[in-house]
């Protein structure tokens, strides 16, 4: 349940965490300083930018907040971000991603309606290259206990999530060993815990497809995936339907994997990911 805020304590803590990205941060920052609601403190977690990025926001003044540290990668600075809040309601907020104005007012609203709701997230327009373009089937997103749901791929977009701070302590904080999908890792050890929320509402817009996104310059974002789903299978918590349902999609995924390093005569790599089949194929 919420706690009483009083005057000088925020009812909701957002989060924007960024790297070298000028050009897009501010039109993030004002997607939450024009938000319905206002009862909120905006942190920005600098990893380390090399460019214009603390002159645009020492524009801001006191409206934000400034953090810089080396950079550590996207995980260390959200990580950051969670621990410098005042809020019991945490948000993020990519920087190349934005908020439509209701977005805060309308999570707000749901969570102090039932308390018994720790995590919701949203709906989503996806801007690809300056050009909408429309979610495939696999990106169809889900409520209530969607451990399952979330095995394939990533479909929870951080910028939509609005999350109890109790939550993390149960869980645990972004994983930083993992380069990228340390969403799609927490959003798993979440979901195994608690029901998620869906908002069918597009409340954020995502820009993606510019190649200044670790996706995009790195291959194999499975590689990831198959290191979080080998940790949920260490995680006592894991029912054994769900068990089943980690190691059938850890198997495919590493099928995929190991065939994609054989054909580009990584067959060292390729060796590892087919021990990990063998190491679990009994146990289904």
């Amino acid at each position: 349940m919420l706690e009483d805020t009083g005057q000088n304590r925020p009812l909701v803590s957002v989060i924007i965490p960024t790297y070298n990205r000028a050009s897009w941060l501010k039109g993030a920052i004002d997607s939450v300083l024009e938000q319905t609601f206002t009862n909120f403190e905006l942190l920005i977690i600098d990893d380390g930018s090399t460019d214009d990025t603390r002159e645009i926001i020492a524009n801001y003044g006191v409206q934000v907040k400034y953090f810089y540290q080396p950079n550590k990668g996207p995980s260390a600075a959200r990580n950051s971000g969670i621990k410098k809040a005042r809020a019991d309601l945490i948000t993020f907020l990519d920087s190349d991603d934005r908020w439509l104005k209701n977005k805060l007012q309308t999570q707000v609203d749901l969570m102090i309606t039932d308390p018994g709701i720790k995590i919701c997230y949203t709906d989503e327009i996806w801007i690809r290259r300056g050009k909408k373009v429309n979610p495939k089937k696999i990106h169809q997103k889900y409520s209530g206990w969607i451990y399952q749901k979330c095995l394939p791929l990533c479909i929870i977009s951080p910028s939509s999530v609005m999350i109890y701070r109790e939550v993390f302590d149960k869980v645990g904080l972004f994983d930083e060993s993992l380069l990228v999908c340390e969403d799609y890792d927490l959003w798993l050890r979440i979901s195994q815990r608690y029901p998620i929320t869906f908002i069918n509402e597009p409340l954020i817009i995502k820009n993606g497809g510019h190649e200044d996104q670790l996706s995009q310059r790195l291959w194999g974002m499975d590689r990831f995936r198959v290191k979080a789903l080998e940790k949920m299978l260490q995680e006592n918590s894991v029912s054994t339907e769900d068990k089943q349902a980690t190691i059938d999609i850890l198997i495919k995924k590493c099928t995929i994997l190991a065939n994609g390093c054989f054909k580009r005569s990584k067959i060292e790599e390729g060796n590892q990911y087919i021990s990990i089949i063998e190491r679990y194929k009994y146990t289904r």
